[in-house]
């Protein structure tokens, strides 16, 4: 696999088209993190990590619904980084999704945090996804 991040909001993005609550994902360093910000903006209802036989481990993610129609708190998952085209910003051309109702996710050197968070401490970092 060439990208696992693609692959981890690719699940994501399956696992809310067909109204699961939980999905499993292999782990890493970089996909908890994600993970974490997800559940702190209020995209997901809960995580666990479990060790597995080997050394990887999975990431249980339960999904958030709204509880009378039944929409996924998430409605759009798009990539922006990938391994051949690395998409970076600095801290004053820091991207807003649509006009701060959504959510950038970039990696910088303090770690992972939104968009809001990197133009407040001033730092800039690769771009990773975007979430509505």
């Amino acid at each position: 696999m060439t990208d696992p991040i693609a692959d981890y909001l690719t699940r994501l993005r399956n696992a809310m088209k067909a109204n699961h609550r939980i999905v499993e994902v292999p782990a890493s360093n970089l996909k908890k993190e994600i993970t974490r910000v997800l559940y702190e903006k209020g995209y997901i209802l809960k995580y666990k990590f479990e060790t597995t036989e080997n050394k990887q481990g999975v990431i249980k993610i339960a999904l958030k619904y709204n509880p009378q129609t039944r929409q996924s708190a998430i409605t759009s998952l798009k990539r922006i980084s990938t391994p051949g085209l690395r998409k970076y910003a600095g801290h004053l051309d820091s991207p807003r999704v649509l006009n701060g109702l959504g959510v950038a996710i970039l990696t910088t050197s303090r770690g992972v945090m939104t968009d809001k968070e990197a133009r407040q401490l001033g730092i800039g970092g690769e771009v990773l996804c975007y979430v509505l």
